[in-house]
């Protein structure tokens, strides 16, 4: 039995931004990983309020990171449900795949705030980090790259406001965003 190698990206994704495609773009090509998950968080443990619902993130992401095959995006943390935890996901993804080895894949500006994350030793034991570099923060060991200040807290902003948000957000993301009016109301 081989052992695959898989690297997790959770967040909102409300939208998923081409910062998000960039990142996966770095971890399967420029790390050991076969494969990436990406996972939208169910309910964020930081209480972030999402604008857009589950299933039309999960549907975002599905499109965003079509071009990839080596991408699957997983409903895990809707069918887990309440308050969404990594090591919980990482837990029940263990036991689902005992066949994968985990990589948390984050970005740099995620590493100031560990500290608030529920047992970040236990995280980062379980799926040892990938950490790729975000511009305005510290470039981290090992990733001599660092992806473009995107949010997805701007996007949403800017779409509020009827701008454009070309060159932010996958094409096929934007269309889905405006033939469902999504963050119509977003301030």
């Amino acid at each position: 039995m081989s052992v695959q190698h898989v690297a997790l990206y959770g967040g909102s994704f409300d939208p998923p931004h081409l910062g998000h495609v960039l990142s996966v773009a770095w971890a399967l090509s420029a790390t050991d990983v076969d494969q990436v998950w990406i996972i939208p968080t169910w309910n964020h443990a930081f209480d972030k309020e999402h604008q857009a619902s589950f299933e039309e993130r999960f549907a975002m992401c599905e499109l965003a990171f079509a071009p990839f095959r080596a991408v699957e995006v997983l409903s895990i943390e809707q069918r887990l449900g309440g308050v969404s935890r990594t090591l919980r996901t990482i837990d029940a993804l263990e036991s689902e795949h005992p066949d994968a080895s985990f990589r948390l894949l984050i970005g740099a500006d995620v590493l100031p705030a560990t500290d608030r994350w529920h047992r970040w030793d236990e995280v980062a034991r379980a799926a040892p980090p990938l950490v790729i570099g975000r511009q305005g923060y510290p470039v981290p060991e090992g990733c001599p790259i660092s992806i473009p200040d995107i949010n997805s807290t701007d996007i949403r902003t800017q779409l509020s406001n009827a701008g454009d948000v070309f060159g932010l957000v996958p094409a096929s993301v934007i269309a889905y965003i405006r033939e469902r009016g999504l963050y119509q109301d977003a301030l």
